[in-house]
């Protein structure tokens, strides 16, 4: 059998340190990352992957964008998928930032939990890779989104992103004090906490007494948390009569998945995982 290769493309000057860790536990036999990817540049690399290998052993040749900045990766995406013509393509992953599949961990957590179908979903710090790609699983899922952001015209310009990429309706806010973090929270079922690192986001003040939230999930797992009042470890614990996830208990999830999305890139030659590819696989595993 030919050897696995992952051809690690990343935005950022340096490639990844950490997906490259999981690109070997996820069953490559060998990585090599190119950092400072972009359009302009990428062409030669999946020259390199789609001519070398007869049609039997392309499938053990894959690559995967990463990087900090979701929008250089989706277009990156974009100049990959444009130079694939007939058999010659390879499969190809995004995971910008984690976010497909620290997203894809969240809500497939939830979803598992109970229906989120109706619900309003409010995604704290919501304009992130993460934020952004939770939004719309969530949406895709039934449930009325709102994005919110220090300052509301960010908001607005990442829920058009996601409308013009995935074609749903996120709803938007600007949150950025005590009685703007209520206002965004009225009525709402479910709470994400998708903020910077340290960052803590909703004071367990305002949510142990919310009369309607049930759900709540937080990507951080740098003291002080995205929520006041969790542990990081938290995976479905009831505090306060809601269920809370922990960023450690929803990162067991997105590991597992990280893996197991890059051992299904060695399964054919022409799958591409982006969002909903790999909140599918999320769903199976939740």
């Amino acid at each position: 059998m030919a050897a696995k290769l992952l051809f690690h493309l990343d935005t950022d000057p340096y490639p990844s340190v950490f997906d490259t860790v999981v690109a070997y536990d996820g069953g490559a036999d060998h990585v090599q990352g190119y950092g400072g990817m972009t359009p302009d540049n990428v062409g030669p690399m999946v020259d390199g992957a789609i001519f070398t290998r007869p049609p039997k052993d392309k499938r053990y040749t894959a690559l995967f964008i990463s990087g900090s900045n979701l929008e250089a990766g989706q277009e990156l995406l974009k100049a990959v998928r444009k130079k694939f013509f007939a058999g010659f393509r390879v499969s190809v992953m995004l995971d910008s930032n984690g976010s497909n599949t620290t997203a894809a961990a969240m809500v497939a957590q939830l979803a598992a939990t109970g229906s989120l179908a109706g619900k309003k979903a409010v995604v704290l710090a919501g304009t992130g890779p993460v934020g952004q790609r939770a939004g719309v699983m969530l949406a895709r899922e039934g449930a009325e989104v709102i994005l919110t952001s220090r300052r509301v015209d960010r908001a607005e310009a990442a829920s058009a992103l996601m409308k013009e990429r995935f074609g749903v309706d996120l709803g938007a806010a600007g949150v950025h004090d005590e009685a703007t973090t209520r206002q965004a929270l009225d009525g709402a079922h479910i709470v994400l906490a998708c903020g910077a690192a340290g960052v803590e986001l909703l004071p367990e003040a305002l949510w142990a007494e919310h009369p309607t939230l049930e759900m709540l999930s937080d990507a951080n797992a740098t003291p002080p948390l995205g929520f006041g009042g969790i542990d990081m470890m938290d995976k479905g614990v009831e505090r306060h009569g809601k269920r809370v996830f922990g960023a450690i208990g929803v990162g067991q999830l997105k590991l597992s998945l990280h893996r197991a999305c890059i051992a299904r890139l060695f399964e054919s030659h022409d799958q591409v995982f982006d969002a909903e590819e790999i909140y599918a696989i999320a769903r199976t595993m939740a």
